[in-house]
């Protein structure tokens, strides 16, 4: 199975999932396409009875402009598949703060460095926080606790 196919399969099954309804499941699927392309300080805030701009807000952190493109480009790419088109679109020519505004959900991807200097955190920090799933991470504690500690697995 190819990296896009087991992606599409994820997503999916967050999307189809009855757990989630409309527009919490796009929430959900651009967590986890996230958290598995190492976004750290990953949230997902429940904006619905604070904000008529959208209902919820993803708010992660990237290490480079790279991987926060990498991101967005398979966010996009993902829901496109399911019917959520992004209304707007800014920061993906190398920003350091990528915007995608889908209407009822909007995902900020920071740079590490530029996340504090618009401190969206403390901004929306009434807004309810969403939880995430361990197993929406790259790596969970338990894969962590795992593996091998004596620095095997690089050779």
């Amino acid at each position: 199975m190819s990296t896009n196919d087991y992606i599409s399969k994820e997503v999916n099954s967050i999307i189809e999932n009855s757990e989630f309804e409309f527009p919490k499941n796009l929430a959900m699927a651009s967590a986890w396409i996230l958290g598995n392309l190492k976004a750290f300080n990953l949230k997902v805030l429940d904006t619905q009875n604070f904000s008529s701009l959208a209902d919820f807000f993803i708010i992660a952190s990237a290490t480079n402009t790279t991987q926060a493109q990498a991101m967005a480009d398979t966010i996009l790419r993902q829901l496109k598949q399911h019917g959520a088109k992004a209304r707007s679109t800014e920061g993906l020519n190398g920003a350091d703060w990528i915007l995608i505004d889908m209407a009822d959900v909007i995902v900020h991807i920071f740079l590490d460095s530029a996340r504090p200097v618009y401190d969206l955190d403390n901004l929306w920090s009434y807004a309810k926080n969403v939880e995430i799933p361990q197993d929406y991470y790259f790596s969970s504690d338990e894969e962590k606790a795992e593996a091998p500690s004596d620095g095997s697995e690089y050779f």
